[in-house]
């Protein structure tokens, strides 16, 4: 007898919804995307017990006649594609044809649809069919899931806490509202609204629903092509920052795509502007040829492969430069207020947290400016409405004075005093403006020798006596490769034995910093990613050195001495972060003031 045999169809479908639905929030991104490729310009998700209970997905979207309905149940059963060909040329967010029935293996399934001609109710009970009838209800599908993996207690015991697996849900809905803005999207959880689009296009009204006033008005737009890529979005000013990378919203051709590369493309330009360990808020839309795009790597279809992706990462670097170039602004000094502590912070849309206001303290004056330079970007996360969101005001971009942004604003600043030896107080139309003196000389001199770097390095100093470094074979092997990346730069290894590397002169720079711990820290870089950073590398190299040579705390500054910082920060081409990326400059309105002073 035979041991191989052919798995029953009922079977296969569960192994597929193993990859396509391990949590309720791939059962909503699956349903709400064959809504979106239905033409939904309205999509209503509701939501019981986390989606464990319950989920119903309700749109007004083209809708399906009798016979497409019952084939929508079939494995491999799709409108979306026709032979090979069309895989490499992928328009619609869904292909494979294996969504609704891996979720009928593994849930009761209620279906009814109306194409404008005919109405269609179909029932479906852990895999087997229980009802197909004719009916009557709204033009669009209403999509209705229950009892997720009752039957399959393995898979079961593997869902979250309720809030945990709502949240997934809403961050879910977050990054859908940002990708599709021109969609109305409600979720309700519980029979409470707690998130609401009105569908009108605008992503920055989506923002501000999203995390408040302050981001939504300090997100600038940007809009760049190349003859391959459309990028388009917001990239929220620096000194508004998260502590995790989740904030950055990518999609490509409409679809949410996850993608490392992209992802530090994004960083490798905010690295100047943020602390160590803080990352920003930027909406990336993509669009592009869909030939260049293989959405075919993975069931979930999170990862796609991307051709010309080094074209592509080039343009996301100069479009995000130049983009914050020309609107930074300095950072304010707000009022103090009792901090929310985050746990889950890739979670925009946690349950209702209440938000204590606190009465400022008297506390010493330069403890608050430090605390001002060190914490500006730590996270508040805005209060829950309690009842439904309604949208009828569109936020607009705030734009700011020629005062208080870009390089204008150091033409503005009359210098006032010195404070305890460290900051440098002056004013303008606005208010009071603090300046670290330490940051901004790093600032000043990290740029002066970063220029030093724009042709290669020819001047090197010959050592008496070489340094060595104990390097594995692998290493050995592969020492012309890493001369091949390293000579721009002024460093050359050379083979010493069987497990040595030795280098004979050093560029000039290179006086300054830890010599070993650094060429070690490269050798170990280079054969973790097989290839050589260079410019990250020697980043942290140029910041040591910039701050090694700049004006410390606790040095007393005469007026001209203070003046000529100021002229300095005024030659930067990013004046208003020091190397490490925490601020140079802060202000204190004069509204602010008055408040403080209780003068209304």
């Amino acid at each position: 007898m035979s041991k191989i045999h052919v798995l029953s169809e009922h079977l296969t479908n569960m192994i597929a919804a193993g990859e396509v639905v391990d949590r309720p929030a791939n059962i909503v991104k699956e349903c709400v995307e064959n809504a979106m490729d239905a033409h939904a310009k309205v999509i209503n998700i509701e939501v019981y017990q986390g989606g464990i209970e319950r989920i119903i997905i309700t749109d007004d979207g083209d809708g399906m006649d009798y016979e497409d309905a019952h084939l929508a149940f079939m494995r491999h059963a799709t409108s979306k594609m026709q032979d090979e060909s069309d895989l490499f040329n992928i328009q619609t967010m869904g292909f494979r044809g294996e969504a609704i029935p891996s979720i009928a293996s593994v849930a009761h399934v209620d279906l009814e649809t109306n194409n404008g001609q005919e109405c269609t109710h179909i029932t479906y009970d852990y895999g087997k069919l229980v009802c197909e009838e004719k009916t009557n209800c709204p033009k669009g599908t209403k999509f209705d899931v229950s009892g997720l993996f009752i039957k399959t207690p393995a898979r079961f015991k593997h869902l979250k806490s309720v809030n945990y697996e709502f949240s997934i849900i809403a961050n879910l809905l977050n990054r859908l509202a940002l990708s599709h803005p021109e969609i109305r999207f409600t979720l309700s959880h519980e029979d409470r609204v707690v998130f609401q689009t009105s569908g009108n296009g605008k992503i920055q009204e989506i923002l501000y629903q999203m995390y408040g006033r302050d981001v939504a008005t300090n997100a600038i737009a940007f809009d760049a092509k190349s003859e391959d890529f459309h990028i388009h979005g917001y990239a929220v000013q620096p000194k508004i920052s998260r502590a995790t990378k989740y904030f950055m919203f990518l999609s490509l051709n409409t679809r949410l795509i996850r993608s490392n590369v992209l992802q530090k493309a994004i960083l490798d330009v905010y690295e100047d502007y943020m602390p160590k360990n803080r990352y920003p808020i930027v909406v990336l839309q993509i669009d592009s040829d869909t030939q260049l795009v293989d959405v075919n790597v993975h069931p979930n279809k999170w990862e796609v492969r991307l051709s010309k992706q080094n074209q592509l990462v080039e343009l996301i670097h100069t479009t995000l430069r130049e983009t914050l170039q020309a609107s930074l602004k300095t950072v304010e000094v707000k009022q103090k207020q009792k901090e929310v502590v985050y746990e889950q912070p890739q979670l925009s849309f946690p349950y209702p947290v209440v938000q204590e206001q606190l009465q400022p303290k008297r506390e010493d004056t330069t403890q608050k400016i430090q605390e001002s330079f060190a914490n500006y970007t730590k996270v508040k996360m805005p209060s829950m409405p309690e009842k439904e969101v309604v949208v009828n005001e569109p936020i607009v971009a705030e734009e700011p004075a020629e005062s208080d942004h870009g390089y204008a604003f150091f033409d503005h600043l009359q210098v006032l005093a010195q404070l305890h030896d460290s900051y440098i107080l002056c004013s303008n139309e606005e208010g009071l403006v603090i300046i670290d003196q330490h940051a901004a000389q790093e600032r000043y001199h990290y740029e002066q020798i970063k220029a030093a770097f724009d042709t290669k390095v020819t001047t090197k100093q010959p050592l008496m006596v070489p340094l060595q470094l104990d390097v594995s074979p692998d290493v050995m092997a592969q020492v012309d490769t890493i001369n091949e990346k390293t000579d721009y730069f002024g460093l050359c290894f050379e083979p010493f034995g069987t497990d040595q590397l030795i280098i004979r002169e050093i560029p000039l720079w290179f006086q300054d910093v830890h010599q070993k711990d650094f060429l070690q820290d490269l050798l170990d870089y280079f054969m973790a990613h097989q290839q050589v950073d260079m410019m990250t590398l020697r980043h942290k190299v140029l910041a040591t050195m910039a701050c090694h040579s700049s004006i410390r705390f606790n040095r007393p500054l005469s007026m001209d001495e203070m003046q000529q910082v100021i002229e300095d920060l005024k030659k930067c081409k990013q004046p208003y972060h020091c190397p490490h990326g925490r601020p140079t400059v802060i202000t204190l309105s004069d509204s602010d003031l008055r408040k403080e002073f209780e003068r209304g």
